[in-house]
């Protein structure tokens, strides 16, 4: 039971909410940026480079064939062009985050910089204004002498 209670305070912290709101926030938003590569950057990438889609880029390493039973082996492949597929969806998706990253800092920074308030001049003290009252009263002393 007490293992039960403290695996729900360790669950219902803020920062582990936080993080799960991320990680869902963080698959949408692959999901945007795989469709963003795949929909839009990778077309005009393929006419480019001649009509090729770089998904079925591969290189043949044994052609399919057909066993003694009569079952048939599939080829064997390397599929590099899913790699180099992968590969822009990254360098996009990190490109993405460090804009997002560095518009955050800017505006943190922005903030930061907004000058502070001057901090109130304190009230004077009990033995300051005593002084204060002294001396207007000695200069209406010396103002009535003259």
């Amino acid at each position: 039971m007490k293992l039960l209670n403290e695996f729900k305070t360790f669950a219902m912290r803020g920062n582990v909410i936080d993080m799960a709101v991320g990680v869902i926030m963080g698959g949408a938003f692959g999901k945007i940026v795989s469709s963003l590569v795949n929909d839009v950057i990778m077309p005009p990438v393929g006419v480019l480079v001649g009509g090729v889609d770089f998904k079925d880029l591969a290189i043949t390493l044994k052609k399919a064939t057909v066993d003694a039973n009569g079952a048939s082996v599939p080829e064997v492949t390397l599929n590099y062009g899913m790699f180099l597929q992968n590969t822009f969806d990254f360098l996009i998706i990190a490109f993405v985050i460090f804009m997002m990253i560095k518009g955050l800092n800017a505006l943190m920074k922005k903030k930061e910089e907004a000058p502070a308030p001057a901090p109130a001049k304190p009230e004077p003290t009990l033995d300051q204004k005593l002084l204060t009252e002294i001396r207007d009263l000695l200069k209406e002393k010396d103002g009535k002498d003259k």
